[in-house]
């Protein structure tokens, strides 16, 4: 999956039926489940000191959460791939290779790409990231500087980058 700038988000047909399933099922079955549990819990008396009753209510909230970032997401989504960045740049939906501080020994790989449909196959930095925003816009054989956690800045050479295909 991947995001451009018009806030459309490319995903694959595999990712798009599992978020599509898993909407689904928290739309029905799980609200159903949650729900009874609630209900139960409410019967064992004082809400106020119920733990059971509060848990619910909590997974509740964030199960709702969930629905409505799904809901979203699957409301701006495109099946398919990414077009490629027309200058050649690197941009969300590409695999990028990078060398930290030029050190061509020193390499990773990785798919920009939100991290909701990560794949297990392939490391996978949002274009949220400090490394990730750091990358975006240059090209093969760039420096890109990004900020470390602990504010320092770090380079890296850009080596390659190319749409992802699943």
């Amino acid at each position: 999956m991947t995001q451009t700038s018009e806030n459309v988000t490319w995903l694959t047909q595999e990712a798009y039926n599992q978020l599509k399933a898993e909407l689904e099922y928290l739309s029905g079955p799980a609200r159903t489940e949650i729900a009874a549990k609630i209900a139960a819990a409410r019967e064992e008396g004082d809400l106020r000191e119920n733990g059971g009753y509060h848990a619910a209510k909590e997974e509740q909230g964030k199960q709702e959460l969930r629905v409505r970032q799904l809901t979203q997401l699957l409301e701006n989504a495109k099946v398919g791939e990414a077009p490629a960045s027309a200058d050649g740049a690197v941009a969300p939906g590409m695999v990028v290779t990078i060398a930290f501080d030029g050190d061509e020994d020193d390499t990773t790989t990785f798919l920009l790409a939100s991290r909701e449909y990560a794949s297990s196959d392939i490391e996978t930095y949002s274009p949220q990231s400090p490394l990730g925003s750091g990358v975006i816009g240059n090209k093969v054989g760039d420096n890109a500087e990004y900020e470390l956690p602990n504010g320092k800045k770090a380079s890296v050479k850009i080596l390659k980058a190319e749409p992802y295909s699943a």
